[in-house]
């Protein structure tokens, strides 16, 4: 018997698979358990359907992605810090402080854990900082540290 899957079944498919299981493990276990529903023609149309969408959204957020990308790259994010002798800080800027200062100032929200910032900034000056906004899109973001 065809089926698909709706839940990740451990050793024999995946959610949105389409699989040819036998008759009594089919009716018998996967879909008692809704685990699996029979892969009737209206099912695979409606299951290629949602991929389709799913597809789509997958586009649109990678769109949006790049537009936030070329956003960023126009912005500089100012941060006053102490510093002493050579423009060297007390202490650092790190992404924290980063993230939250783009919120402030830009009203843009990004997740200090995307923001790949390798070692914390203990020098005033400018410094490109590169983000991951999605998996597929990296953007860079332009830090100024002035004197407090």
């Amino acid at each position: 018997m065809k089926v698909i899957f709706t839940k990740d079944v451990k050793g024999k498919g995946k959610k949105g698979e389409v699989k040819n299981v036998s008759d009594g493990y089919a009716r018998n276990y996967l879909l008692k358990n809704n685990l699996a529903q029979e892969a009737t023609s209206g099912n695979l149309k409606a299951l290629e359907a949602k991929q389709q969408k799913e597809k789509q959204l997958e586009q649109e957020e990678v769109e949006e992605a790049k537009r936030l990308k070329e956003k960023l790259a126009t912005l500089t994010v100012e941060l006053k810090a102490k510093s002493g002798d050579g423009g060297r800080l007390f202490g650092s800027i790190t992404s924290k402080q980063i993230a939250e200062q783009l919120n402030k100032d830009h009203k843009i929200k990004i997740d200090k854990r995307k923001i790949e910032l390798d070692q914390p900034i203990k020098a005033m000056g400018y410094t490109n900082v590169p983000v991951k906004i999605h998996p597929e899109v990296t953007g860079t973001i332009k830090v100024h540290v002035s004197e407090k």
